[in-house]
């Protein structure tokens, strides 16, 4: 009873203050507010990061696709497509002793992605490419395609229709193309038969591999699981291994799919590379976010140059019996347009673009001036040229 009243007369008291909810308040908000800011500005562990042997492994098949609408092989130019359809009529109990000159048929290579743990009886998507001299996979249907892997087992058998993005329409004296109809995808097309090897039940030390390798984000994430983990089990499981790789040992409480679950969810703020990425063939530059450029003076004009041919003929005179003949006349014009000389440096990005929004470039321009700076020794980072 005496507990209870005086329990009573604290929280009056913090109350007639007015500390006690407003203290309350105050530290389930900051609590709130801090795990509101790690998701804001930061990056799942997950996200930049993947178990090391939970991969991907690639298989292929070689099959006929058939039902095309006369755009398949001439089984001239590829004799293979007639052997493998007599070899499926032989095994279907059809012999055929005449010359085939179907043009509906189309011998493909077949290629999927076999995901990690994926289980018996799951479909995965397989793409299809023409082997031999077909104008279009439109139309087609995909027969029974045994896919192995690169150990020679069969892990996978893929067969339906194709799906293909592009066409090609051709007439007497003209032909429109789009895309790429020689190649299609089939939409869960393969059905897989073989299971790979389950090791991830057994593992006692799991290793994380960096998708974007460095030493300052293996830092961060070994960091940010130590301290997770402190907390959680009072134990710390991760250690930094290279700049590619952190170490995690799995605490004897948890299973490793729970341990995975719960650390993956953790927040850093990975470190980027100073890198420029230039691709000459569309005019795209990526400019990272540590790029920085010493001070540097930059002008830039372009030189204009038109030559023009206008020929001219040269008529002798009347009863001279001279030759009519075929003279040059040729123009050539020079225009240099002037360029606005920028002194161009800066610590940060926004700083790098507004120096050179400055000059007034196109995409071109900033290619080249980005070049030129890179050659001068003045960009303080990597130059990547696609």
């Amino acid at each position: 009873m005496r507990r209870w009243i005086l329990t009573c007369l604290v929280i009056v008291a913090l109350a007639a203050s007015g500390h006690g909810p407003v203290a309350l308040h105050s530290v389930a908000g900051l609590a709130t507010a801090h795990a509101d800011a790690g998701r804001e500005g930061g990056v799942r562990v997950k996200d930049v990061t993947s178990l090391k042997g939970m991969r991907d492994n690639q298989l292929v098949g070689y099959g006929l696709v058939i039902g095309l609408p006369g755009s398949g092989d001439t089984m001239r130019n590829s004799p293979f497509t007639e052997q493998s359809l007599r070899s499926m009529l032989d095994r279907m109990g059809v012999n055929v002793d005449v010359t085939l000159r179907a043009r509906n048929v189309a011998a493909v290579i077949v290629t999927a992605d076999l995901q990690p743990f994926a289980g018996r009886g799951t479909r995965i998507d397989v793409t299809v490419s023409s082997l031999g001299d077909a104008r279009s996979m439109m139309g087609g249907t995909l027969v029974v395609t045994p896919l192995m892997g690169g150990d020679g087992q069969i892990y996978a058998v893929a067969q339906g229709a194709i799906s293909v993005s592009g066409f090609e329409a051709e007439g007497d004296a003209a032909l429109v193309a789009q895309g790429v109809p020689t190649a299609g995808r089939v939409p869960n097309g393969a059905l897989i038969e073989r299971e790979l090897p389950d090791q991830f039940r057994d593992m006692r030390s799991l290793l994380l591999e960096l998708r974007n390798p460095d030493f300052r984000t293996a830092v961060a994430i070994a960091d940010a699981i130590n301290d997770y983990s402190l907390a959680r089990w009072g134990e710390r499981t991760a250690v930094e291994r290279d700049f590619r790789s952190v170490f995690l040992r799995q605490p004897e409480q948890v299973s490793p799919m729970r341990f995975l679950a719960e650390v993956g969810e953790l927040t850093i703020t990975p470190d980027t590379p100073a890198r420029v990425v230039i691709d000459e063939r569309t005019g795209t530059v990526v400019i990272g976010q540590n790029v920085q450029i010493s001070t540097v003076a930059v002008t830039h004009g372009n030189i204009s140059v038109r030559i023009t041919e206008r020929p001219f003929a040269d008529q002798p005179n009347p009863f001279s019996q001279g030759e009519t003949v075929i003279l040059p006349d040729t123009e050539i014009e020079a225009e240099e347009t002037g360029g606005q000389l920028a002194i161009i440096g800066g610590a940060d990005l926004q700083t790098l673009v507004r120096g050179l929004n400055q000059i007034g470039l196109k995409p071109m321009g900033i290619i080249a001036i980005l070049q030129a700076i890179k050659t001068a020794g003045a960009l303080q980072a990597d130059l990547v040229v696609q």
